[in-house]
């Protein structure tokens, strides 16, 4: 990649590079006007301008690192959902920013270690490869081996990340309709201010290695999701153990069906598990922060942004989702305003909310569902276009901030679904996983033949005091489910 200067702090230098992505797009629209004019046809001259615009993307967003690749890579998610003679050209950019970047040199590396290992740092390692494996958002990563013999990821913070990100998010804010116009239907206003929320927990290592213990030993063990304990932690660094495998972005381009489905069904088992086993959600899909392993089992990294559920997945959620399965619009329209996604002041028909809401479940109507990069762009269509009733009622739903993460990480995950083109059992995982999906009990079936009630009738003694009374149990024996 030849040299490649240090991370950009200066405002002014970041300013202005984020403001060449609106203005470097205008610029290739008016030549390729002028191009029209002149005879070339127009399909030629969009695809020339589509490619170059990709790959000023990724120059620009991959240069600046920090907030813009963060943004970068969120997005890269959803170019699914875009047309495919639109999806192409920026397919390829998008991918790269989800596992790379250009490098820290040496010398800021070496530097960072020093600082946080201290001055002797390389006696802590047998071995340190100064080439990086992998460089994202704020932080790139070295194989190593650690001085007991482990192979491990050494994960180095660029030094003025901090300022760098927030730097970025603050204008990403000016071009949020350039970034938009990649993929529509998507407000991305709403996503640069709901990663500036997490800019604190994605800069602190010590919260990341928090939570990358708490899986690490939970999925210890796991037959399907893999993820690695943590070695060592400073501020700005920190060493997991090493993990091989295929990245997720490898398996999307050249994966077999088996290995596409394989990997597909297990995002969705981790998604959906993760909080029920650790009360955690990991909040940062795309698919550079996952490999599939030879073994079969999902590896998961980068436990930076993580949503806090100590109760799990919020539990109207999986009830709103199996009420509308079975077509209860009143019941639907009740939860979607207690919990806050319609307000009081806005008047909606419950079918039509349900007619809204049932193309989305669809994937939990059957016992296996493909997702597709079609079915994506269908419903980015009927949300994205303005004459379609569905968009309309869309833009008067709302979204709960404490709902905000998990949309994104839900709509992130299906995004990579559908690139993966994989098979799932999704209905499957909701039902082991997701509170209030399955009815909290079976109702008995009751016989009210006159034999039954004859022998009703026989019980010699009824305690008339309900203190005195067992408590009514369900069909899984759960005393406490009757009364709820």
């Amino acid at each position: 990649m030849g040299r490649v200067s240090d991370l950009p702090r200066r405002a002014v230098t970041r300013t202005a590079k984020l403001a060449s992505l609106p203005l470097g797009v205008a610029g290739r629209a008016t030549l390729g006007l002028g191009r029209r004019i002149g005879g070339r046809p127009a399909e030629i001259v969009a695809a020339e301008l589509q490619a170059r615009t990709a790959q000023q993307l990724f120059k620009v967003l991959g240069e600046l690192k920090g907030g813009a690749m963060k943004l970068g890579q969120a997005l890269s998610v959803f170019e699914a959902a875009l047309p495919e003679e639109v999806a192409g050209p920026y397919r390829s950019a998008l991918t790269k920013l989800q596992d790379a970047a250009p490098p820290m040199p040496a010398r800021t590396v070496h530097k960072a270690l020093a600082d946080n290992l201290g001055d002797d740092w390389r006696t802590l390692f047998e071995e340190f490869t100064e080439k990086p494996a992998a460089a994202a958002s704020i932080g790139q990563v070295h194989r190593a081996v650690w001085h007991d013999g482990r192979t491990v990821a050494v994960k180095i913070q660029y030094p003025g990340a901090g300022d760098a990100l927030i730097s970025d998010l603050n204008q990403l804010g000016h071009v949020a309709r350039f970034a938009g116009a990649l993929i529509p239907g998507i407000d991305v206003k709403p996503l640069i201010a709901e990663l500036k929320a997490r800019v604190a927990e994605e800069l602190d290592y010590q919260l990341e290695a928090e939570a990358q213990t708490a899986h690490a030993v939970e999925f210890d063990g796991d037959p399907d999701i893999f993820v690695p304990h943590v070695v060592h932690q400073t501020e700005r660094v920190l060493i997991t153990e090493w993990m091989d495998g295929t990245p997720l972005s490898k398996v999307i381009d050249k994966g077999t069906r088996e290995e596409r489905d394989r990997a597909g069904h297990m995002l969705s088992r981790f998604l959906f598990s993760g909080p029920a086993r650790t009360g955690m959600l990991h909040a940062d899909s795309h698919p550079g922060n996952f490999r599939l392993l030879a073994d079969g089992r999902l590896g998961v990294l980068d436990f930076g942004t993580v949503n806090r559920l100590p109760e799990g997945l919020p539990e109207p959620i999986g009830r709103a989702f199996r009420l509308a399965l079975d077509g209860d619009a009143d019941s639907v329209m009740q939860v979607l305003r207690t919990e806050g996604f319609v307000k009081p002041s806005i008047k909606l028909d419950a079918g039509e909310v349900l007619d809204y809401l049932l193309p989305f479940l669809e994937p939990a109507e059957v016992e296996e569902f493909t997702f597709t990069r079609a079915w994506m762009r269908e419903q980015g269509a009927r949300i994205g276009d303005p004459r379609n009733p569905a968009s309309a009622l869309a833009r008067q739903l709302n979204l709960p901030p404490s709902y905000l993460l998990i949309h994104r990480v839900t709509l992130s995950t299906i995004g990579v679904l559908c690139q993966l083109g994989a098979t799932a059992p999704f209905r499957e995982e909701l039902a082991t996983w997701l509170p209030g999906f399955e009815d909290d009990y079976e109702a008995e079936e009751f016989d009210f033949s006159l034999e039954a009630i004859e022998e009703f009738e026989d019980v010699e003694e009824i305690d008339d005091d309900p203190a005195d009374a067992p408590a009514p149990k369900n069909a899984t024996g759960d005393a406490d489910a009757a009364g709820r």
